[in-house]
């Protein structure tokens, strides 16, 4: 029998080896020839396992044989029908090997589902723990690798492994995974890192000599047991700190500690401690705000402790303070208690397996896993008829499940059959059921659809397909309506489709013209109302023309200050803000008279070209009313001192500013001014245009 199953064999009574050394000989039978990525024999991986099982975590002999028994018939489950060692580590082997058919995909399955999974499959928490030391001892063997699958285990230890050995207290493994990952995942820091540590480590004992000498008297004469550690934060951590602070590892604050440990009864732990840390800060000056304490409130994980951070001849230095009994809290976790001063194993190690079948049942509420408790609480896993886990908004339907399989399943999805029954697309889904979809290829989303899903995806697909049939009605009522309107000679014009859509209470043209191609509206309601409007038009070109008959035949119409074009209603349009003395054309509109239009307004050249019939010329009357027009500008200034400058230009001139409203500076640096003024002509504009262009800090001026 090799020399490491005996190691393991003496960690448990003499009764327990048989089950050990027989699933051992099992395992080393199956795998003979089977060799890892370095050419050695697979079983070595196995042994590897075990023995983490072991001597580091501590779990009980049977543990140990599920391991081998495990690697044995995870191909072939009849190897192992001989075995002889108990019930116990079949059932465990049996769990393991279901678990190992879990493939991840793309690394894309968290630790919260993927402990779920586990938990689904055995409810045995020792389960869980083997697959954590499996996990270790691939990562501790990750060079053996080819790259291809050293990024992918690795990737997977991140994001799967290593937040579930934190939830089960093993913060030992935990750290050392985050190591072994930070070397393959980014091996440059992790070798700036591990060779800065060893170039100082000199220093840093030094310091340490140098801290406790001003101390130990003082101490010892309150008559404190205690011994000191000097703790070097991890590769990973200190790695994390240069990452989050951006920072060098020079710069990092807590580099390593200095601990106390002090051996005192548990009722005396905590004054104890604060007894440490009184004569610590009177012999170094403290940075306060970085007092912590854990003493009578530990942390949800258990943890206590003391910490401050005092300064050490010019050095920050982070001081921990604890009794044995937290240090071995801290250090180990709750998998190794019971090596503390001789507690009985069994009892604690079954202690802390209760602990962690609750985890899994129920995870806890530490700071590193808030994020995955609060997915817990808004989503639910469910299953595909073959296995593969989805996990899904709380709440989620038939549907939302059927767009998470795939786009075009949820566009046909007809219903569904939940743990075998037969159930609508409306159905709402629970962790834990089986889901199979049924299609039909004559199904189609309706708007009711979006009733009934609660995931994004859902909804934008859903919506997508009703856009795209919103489209294609649109497009078939577009060319229904121009082909009547072609055979009864009439056009639709924009300002006409402008009023239809207002009419009808839609909110786009494509909503008309899809009401169209569903018959929803009439194309003779259409024809209508453009005679209508034509009809209309027709009667104000008429009292157009009786107007310039009147005005002895001139062939414009003047603008006065009345608001009507003698006699025929008129406004200044919005667009363009006319001011007396501007070169300006009249439109005539169906419902608001005719709109006075600068020559140089931005929709001029449109309503020239596309509706010359409507086109009036006007002029401002010799006597026209020269009462102050509203009129937008915008300054483009380099200094915010130049506001002051403009309004002070604007001012001269006798202009009102109604409104003034200064942006932040875009990328070429620039302050953007809108500014709103009454002026009475054209002739006062072009003044204040000329006087603020000559402003130093002005960079353009436009009138909007």
């Amino acid at each position: 029998m090799p020399d490491t199953i005996a190691r393991i064999c003496a960690e448990y009574p003499p009764e327990a080896h048989p089950a050990i050394e027989q699933a051992y000989m099992l395992a080393a039978e199956a795998l003979k020839g089977k060799l890892r990525s370095n050419n050695h024999p697979f079983i070595e991986h196995a042994t590897g396992v075990a023995r983490i099982v072991a001597l580091e975590i501590g779990l009980d002999a049977s543990s140990v044989a599920a391991v081998f028994l495990h690697e044995a018939s995870r191909d072939n489950p009849y190897v192992i029908s001989s075995y002889t060692g108990g019930d116990a580590p079949l059932a465990l082997a049996a769990s393991l090997n279901r678990i190992s058919q879990i493939k991840p995909r793309d690394t894309l399955l968290e630790a919260d589902r993927y402990r779920k999974l586990i938990a689904s499959y055995s409810p045995d928490p020792r389960v869980f723990i083997i697959k954590l030391a499996d996990r270790l001892e691939i990562m501790r063997s990750l060079h053996i690798f080819p790259k291809a699958d050293q990024a992918r285990k690795n990737a997977e230890t991140m994001l799967l492994y290593i937040p579930l050995a934190h939830q089960a207290g093993l913060y030992h493994i935990k750290s050392e995974m985050e190591d072994l990952w930070l070397r393959y995942a980014y091996p440059d820091a992790w070798r700036t890192i591990t060779n800065y540590l060893k170039a100082t480590e000199n220093d840093r004992n030094t310091l340490v000599e140098t801290f406790i000498k001003p101390l130990e008297a003082t101490i010892s004469a309150k008559g404190i047991k205690y011994h000191l550690k000097a703790r070097t934060n991890s590769a990973y951590s200190i790695w994390k700190k240069m990452q989050v602070q951006n920072i060098p590892i020079s710069e990092v604050y807590d580099l390593f500690a200095i601990r106390f440990i002090v051996d005192v009864p548990v009722e005396q732990e905590i004054s104890t401690c604060w007894d440490v840390l009184a004569t610590v800060t009177e012999n170094y000056p403290q940075d306060e705000t970085r007092l912590r304490q854990w003493l009578e409130r530990p942390k949800p994980n258990g943890y206590q402790s003391l910490h401050c951070t005092v300064d050490v001849g010019g050095q920050w230095v982070e001081v921990q303070i604890r009794s044995e009994r937290m240090d071995y809290e801290a250090e180990l976790g709750g998998a190794s208690h019971w090596s503390y001063k001789g507690v009985k194993k069994d009892t604690v190690i079954n202690q802390w397996l209760h602990t962690v079948r609750s985890l899994m049942e129920s995870p806890d509420h530490t700071p590193y896993l808030d994020a995955e408790q609060n997915m817990l609480n808004s989503d639910i896993f469910v299953f595909t008829p073959n296995g593969e886990l989805r996990q899904l908004k709380a709440g989620s339907s038939v549907l939302d499940f059927a767009f998470e399989i795939h786009t075009n399943v949820g566009l046909r999805c007809s219903g569904a059959l939940v743990n075998g029954k037969m159930v609508s697309i409306r159905e709402p889904l629970k962790t834990g059921d089986s889901v199979e979809i049924i299609t039909s290829k004559n199904q189609k989303p309706s708007e009711d659809w979006l009733n009934y899903v609660v995931t994004s995806k859902a909804r934008s697909k859903i919506k997508q397909k009703l856009k795209e049939r919103e489209n294609a009605l649109a497009k078939a009522g577009r060319d229904i309506l121009e082909r009547r309107l072609k055979n009864w000679k009439l056009t639709l014009r924009d300002d006409q489709l402008t009023a239809l859509i207002k009419k009808y209470k839609f909110k786009t043209a494509n909503e008309l013209f899809g009401a169209i191609g569903e018959e929803k509206i009439d194309v003779a309601e259409i024809k209508s109302a453009i005679l209508q409007d034509e009809q209309q038009e027709a009667a104000i070109s008429e009292r157009i023309v009786i107007q310039k008959r009147r005005d002895s035949g001139r062939d414009y119409l003047e603008i006065g200050g009345n608001g009507s074009l003698s006699g025929v209603e008129y406004k200044f349009a919005k667009c363009c803000n006319p001011v007396f003395g501007d070169d300006v054309f009249g439109f005539v509109t169906i419902n608001e008279g005719i709109k006075i239009h600068r020559l140089s307004c931005p929709n001029a050249a449109r309503l020239i070209e596309n509706y010359p019939h409507r086109v009036q010329k006007v002029r401002w009357r010799a006597d026209a009313d020269t009462s102050s027009s509203q009129v937008a500008l915008k300054v483009i200034v380099d200094e915010e001192s130049a506001v002051n400058d403009v309004l002070s230009v604007i001012s001269s001139y006798h202009a009102l500013v109604r409104k003034l409203l200064t942006g932040s500076r875009n990328k070429r640096g620039e302050i953007e001014i809108d500014a709103t003024i009454f002026v009475n002509s054209n002739l006062m504009l072009d003044r204040i245009l000329a006087g603020l262009r000559k402003l130093k800090n002005v960079r353009q001026v436009a009138r909007q």
